[in-house]
Parts: C-alpha cells; sequence; structure tokens
C-alpha cells in the first residue's frame, strides 16, 4: 500500500495536516501524521524520515518553514512543502520553502495549501498505481462540471 508521511512542525498546524488527511482518506491512500521539528527535534525527525515506508512526505511549515528542506535533505523521495501563513501574510515561510538549493528539490504549494499538496502527493502516487489514477481522473471530472 502506497503511504504519505505529512509531518507538521508544531501542533499549531494540526488545522492543515486535518485537511490534507482529508484529501488522502478521500482517495483511500494511507499515511501517517507526525509532529517533528526540524529546530527543536532534529533527532527524532532524521529517525522518523529514515525508517518510514512513505513514498512521499508534505511539510507544513511557519515562519523560518525549515522542514520541508530539512526532510529533503534525508531523502531522495518527493518532499512538498506547505507554507504556512504566520506572520508576513505567510511571504516568509512561502520564499522559505520554495529557495532550496540545486539538488534539494521541495515542490510547493500556496500558502496554507495543504488540501492540494495531498492532491499533489496523489498524483505521484497515481503514476505508479492505475486504480487511483482512475479516481484521481473521476475526481477531476467531478470538479470540472461542479
Amino acid at each position: 500500500m502506497q503511504k504519505v508521511a505529512i509531518i507538521v512542525g508544531s501542533d499549531s498546524d494540526k488545522e492543515l495536516s486535518d485537511a490534507a488527511s482529508t484529501i488522502l482518506k478521500e482517495f483511500g491512500v494511507e499515511y501517517y501524521q507526525r509532529t517533528l521539528s526540524a529546530h527543536r527535534s532534529p533527532k527524532a525527525l532524521t529517525q522518523f524520515v529514515n525508517d518510514t515506508d512513505a513514498q512521499v512526505f508534505i511539510c507544513i511549515a511557519g515562519l523560518a518553514a525549515a522542514l520541508p528542506g530539512a526532510v529533503a535533505a534525508l531523502t531522495i523521495k518527493p518532499v512538498i512543502g506547505v507554507p504556512k501563513e504566520v506572520k508576513l501574510g505567510g511571504i516568509d515561510a512561502l520564499l522559505s520553502i520554495v529557495q532550496m538549493p540545486t539538488g534539494v528539490p521541495v515542490a510547493t504549494v500556496g500558502i496554507d495549501g495543504a488540501k492540494n499538496a495531498a492532491l499533489l502527493a496523489v498524483e505521484i502516487l497515481a503514476l505508479s498505481d492505475k486504480k487511483l489514477d482512475e479516481r484521481l481522473a473521476e475526481y477531476r471530472r467531478k470538479r470540472a462540471s461542479s
């Protein structure tokens, strides 16, 4: 079974992680939700990233927003960063996530875009899962007609 890991830097990010998990549930994608800070718990973060069987990571972070980049540095699996609006309208987090150095990419969605991050994770997983691809196509058809 394909899995996604949703990692947030603090419990205050739970609302966004719940939004992402709602989309993943809708598609029947298994997921993990963890609170692991790049700054406060780097060893636990490293251990989780190294030990998980997730194929895609969604990382939700505000302010310095180091979490997605830290995870990308630890894995070659896709990492999707969700900048959280905390200060400066979330632009600070957006710029922090999107400006990764060459060789350590992080896909980045819009500020507070947890649902789009989950949909992007589903699209990535659907590349190797025909049933998931069909569910995604049906989801898109329904959205287009509403």
